[in-house]
């Protein structure tokens, strides 16, 4: 294929949360961001950035394969005021077919920290909306995400690969279960109340966590979470106070630094009189300072810490996905035909076009011998000569779609059909303009699949 559907990016098989944070968008910055992305590469087409606590990648079309993969991962180093050679032994950078099976896998969850894990899909669904926002995404994007999205609908229809599996907040809140005998005499603090952070309080009430303390950017959305769980909602502004009620304390607020330092924690450990506290910090970036860590019964955990919990069950998910794969598979070859089906869209439209031109000059040739006959004859002589046409255009067409398509030899039989089929010689007499004729007449049904 001439343009090149491509991934590059880092997730959390390649690159610790030190790493990934660096490279993390918020939200509300991926739009503009991928505007410069676009300025800055002229070659890039169509572009849309999945930033989540995992990974962050970047998913587009390129004219030209070569250097795709460090020119955008460049773009990332720059825009993200990162040195490359910070991240770049974490890079990867799919092509065509792999690209495909890549953006696929991360959204039937197969490429998840958690196998199965449902969040991912969401995330991915808001990548492409703020792509849509941008304008960066065109017609191969658009069709690869709504595949992206089809694919893992199909992948929990027919496998149990989301049976039994946990979230990241989930595995984050078993730990905590882990950690204390119960939880039903200790207090916890959500700091963000988004979705993870609503996914963790949900669990947390599941293991009979007594109190909860629920504080957020957005005071309204504490405020009905915690009218919600029968939690009470705290002012972003004054949350600090609070802290040392709190056995189990969650971060998954977006911020550029983190909102948790040692120095003033020191003084929350003493007025608990060193119980133990468990910092669960499930951003990315990180919430909490991980020199935390270092003071006296403070035991932090990030994001990453969670793979070990995340593989329970883990033998069952894959039995389940061995058969999401199988899909994958198939799906992966039928984006791929119609990928490259999009290098002869343009000589099928010349074909249909010329060979119709051809056959409206004939019966304008023989107009004065038709105009004698009834107008039921000369219907009858219409549709014989379009059944004609549709049939020879049926074997032409169906020829170059099938078998053929995107191979260099299959390019190679259409640019031969299209010479001869669509030369100057085939319109001689015509008296019309080709270019304007041909734009007229090409939309048709047969081009729909296209």
């Amino acid at each position: 294929m001439h343009d090149n559907f491509f991934i590059v990016g880092v997730n959390h098989r390649t690159a610790p949360v030190a790493v990934r944070e660096r490279l993390a968008y918020a939200d509300h910055e991926i739009p503009a961001a991928l505007g410069r992305l676009r300025q800055e590469i002229p070659a890039i087409n169509e572009v849309a950035l999945l930033s989540t606590c995992n990974r962050v990648e970047l998913i587009g079309l390129t004219q030209s394969a070569p250097g795709s993969g460090i020119e955008t991962s460049q773009f990332l180093a720059q825009d993200r005021a990162v040195e490359h050679r910070a991240f770049a032994p974490a890079l990867y950078h799919y092509d065509g077919r792999d690209a495909v099976r890549h953006l696929f896998r991360v959204g039937a969850s197969l490429d998840s920290m958690v196998v199965g894990e449902p969040q991912i899909l969401g995330q991915l669904k808001a990548a492409y909306s703020q792509a849509v926002e941008a304008d960066t995404a065109g017609l191969v994007l658009h069709h690869a995400f709504h595949k992206a999205f089809g694919v893992a609908k199909r992948v929990r229809k027919a496998t149990l690969i989301g049976h039994g599996a946990v979230s990241v907040s989930s595995a984050a809140v078993s730990l905590a279960g882990k950690i204390f005998d119960t939880l039903e005499s200790k207090t916890a603090m959500l700091i963000g109340a988004g979705e993870m952070a609503e996914l963790t309080a949900r669990s947390l009430k599941r293991r009979g966590i007594e109190a909860l303390l629920i504080t957020s950017r957005t005071f309204d959305r504490a405020v009905a979470l915690a009218r919600e769980l029968g939690g009470t909602a705290v002012p972003i502004d004054n949350f600090k106070p609070y802290l040392k009620m709190a056995d189990i304390v969650i971060g998954s607020l977006a911020a550029n630094k983190p909102v948790l330092a040692p120095g003033e924690f020191e003084g929350v450990i003493k007025e608990r009189r060193y119980r133990p506290v468990f910092l669960i910090d499930l951003g990315v970036p990180r919430n909490f300072d991980e020199q935390l860590n270092t003071l006296e019964n403070v035991y932090l955990y990030n994001i990453d810490d969670f793979s070990s919990v995340a593989t329970e069950s883990m033998e069952e998910r894959e039995r389940e996905a061995i058969k999401a794969e199988a899909i994958v598979t198939g799906e992966v070859e039928a984006f791929v035909k119609w990928l490259n089906g999009l290098e002869l869209v343009p000589a099928i439209k010349d074909i249909r076009s010329s060979i119709e031109l051809l056959r409206d000059a004939e019966l304008q040739r023989h107009r004065n011998w038709l105009a004698t006959l009834p107008v039921e004859e000369r219907v009858r002589i219409e549709a014989l000569t379009r059944g004609m046409v549709n049939k020879l255009l049926h074997r032409v067409l169906t020829g170059l779609r099938e078998g053929r398509a995107g191979m260099p030899q299959g390019i190679n039989t259409a640019q031969i059909a299209r010479q001869l089929l669509c030369g100057d010689l085939a319109l001689e007499g015509l008296g019309l303009d080709r270019d304007r004729q041909a734009d007229d007449l090409a939309d048709d049904d047969d081009d729909d699949n296209f």
